[in-house]
């Protein structure tokens, strides 16, 4: 059974930084592209960061780019999210994925329950 299990969202302030975590289980985890996907309130979930299997490439959204890192450790099957210089466009849900792109493999329609980040004075 494919786990996924979010954590570490909260409430920050503006230009603050979290990390979160997604720890896995279920699934061979050392050779499948994770990513990280956020839901607005309103909005459509869209695509934030995602890394290969043995981490050799990543790739963002535009609007992260430069403030956010993805990175896993294949030994724990965890993958995670530096979220540095948030802001208030940052808060969302934040959920991550055994994919590369949207839709992509057989495990691409599992979600774990996410983790809230907001992101406010």
């Amino acid at each position: 059974q494919v786990q996924l299990v979010e954590s570490g969202g909260a409430l920050v302030q503006p230009g603050g930084s979290l990390r979160l975590s997604c720890a896995t289980s279920g699934f061979v985890f050392d050779r499948t592209a994770m990513s990280w996907y956020r839901q607005a309130p309103g909005k459509e979930r869209e695509q934030v960061a995602s890394i290969t299997a043995l981490s050799r490439a990543t790739k963002y959204a535009d609007s992260v780019k430069g403030r956010f890192t993805i990175s896993r450790d294949n030994d724990k099957n965890t993958v995670y999210l530096q979220m540095n210089n948030l802001k208030a466009e940052d808060t969302a849900v934040y959920y991550c994925n055994p994919s590369w792109l949207p839709g992509s493999g057989t495990l691409s329609g599992i979600w774990g329950q996410g983790t809230q980040v907001v992101v406010s004075l």
